[in-house]
């Protein structure tokens, strides 16, 4: 194990761990943020970067956190060919953390759906 990894794995609980430095998926409806509606910002876990504003969550049934925007340059996608599946995973552009993936089904004006796991996140209202 790497220092950086060494470092999350004591600052996050073990499950959020294996989400964000694991690229592990928590249980759908299970997150803190899932039904969550306050104004604000939600940031990395891991690193404390601004990710997604909640002027751009939507409630898309799916169980997970779902935003149709990520703040710019601030996410970045990869191929993921695991799980027998072939989908985008997107994760902070900062820190690399695991955030979940990225849907083209989402509503307008982008078409997407930024399917993020609660773990993977902090969330900062607006003041």
């Amino acid at each position: 194990m790497n220092k950086a990894n060494d470092k999350y794995k004591q600052m996050l609980t073990p499950e959020a761990y294996r989400v964000c430095r694991l690229a592990a998926t928590e249980a759908p409806f299970s997150g803190k943020y899932h039904d969550h509606w306050l104004k604000g910002s939600y940031y990395c876990a891991c690193c404390d970067k601004a990710l997604f504003s909640s002027e751009h969550k939507f409630d898309a049934g799916c169980g997970w956190p779902s935003f149709f925007q990520a703040r710019l340059n601030q996410v970045e996608e990869k191929d993921d060919f695991s799980h027998g599946m072939q989908r985008t995973e997107i994760v902070c552009a900062h820190c690399h953390s695991h955030l979940g993936h990225v849907f083209n089904d989402g509503p307008e004006p982008t078409g997407l759906r930024y399917c993020v796991n609660s773990l993977s996140l902090s969330f900062k209202a607006d003041s």
